[in-house]
């Protein structure tokens, strides 16, 4: 999986690091870092006879994009996120602090002048949702895939963006249950997730 992603990414750092005209195109980079603040609702699977239980996600976070446009309308590239949110779970009673983050590749469109519309989606090819250890039980929601996709208003320098994000974390790794260190893998406790992302991003050419 990280060689899947380093091959794309160094590509595209190297073409973000120059302008050329390729053909009648005219081809450049960009960047575009964030600020993000998502709320979302989940669902986590047990083994059974445990059945569910229902989560909550919302807090602050900082992401960035890398890559190329033509003719500043259509851009593609590496989005990546990284966020605190809250995380509430019902089954174990749990309301703690949490890490996230998130990468994969995107593509979009956009008006090509200072003001205009801005639509996109990303394919969501790894990520981890790590809440603080509570209640005795310490564990990370791992192997992240999933799509986001959504729109935004371009305001000169400042982009202000609304996204819809479908998450599910395949795995889960127990770090520690009770007065036991596991470290346990287990594809029998996975947690999918949907969230709304307001965001103000910054895009600058190269």
């Amino acid at each position: 999986m990280k060689k899947t992603l380093l091959y794309p990414l160094v590509l595209l750092i190297s073409i973000s690091s120059s302008k050329a005209t390729v053909g009648e195109y005219f081809v450049g980079g960009f960047i575009e870092p964030m600020m993000t603040y998502e709320i979302g609702t989940g669902d986590v699977q047990f083994p059974p006879p445990y059945g569910h239980s229902d989560s909550t996600l919302r807090g602050i976070g900082l992401g960035g994009r890398l890559g190329a446009q033509v003719w500043e309308t259509i851009f593609a590239g590496i989005d990546g996120r990284y966020a605190f949110p809250r995380f509430k779970d019902t089954s174990l009673n749990q309301d703690i602090d949490a890490r996230s983050w998130n990468l994969g590749p995107l593509v979009g469109v956009q008006m090509p002048t200072p003001f205009g519309l801005r639509f996109w989606g990303s394919w969501i090819l790894a990520g981890e949702l790590d809440p603080d250890k509570d209640r005795g039980v310490d564990e990370i929601f791992k192997s992240g895939n999933g799509f986001r996709f959504g729109g935004g208003i371009n305001l000169a320098i400042v982009s202000v963006n609304l996204e819809y994000q479908y998450l599910k974390y395949d795995q889960s790794e127990i770090e520690e249950v009770g007065i036991f260190n596991s470290g346990h893998n287990t594809d029998e406790i996975f947690l999918t997730n949907k969230s709304f992302i307001l965001s103000g991003s910054f895009p600058i050419g190269l």
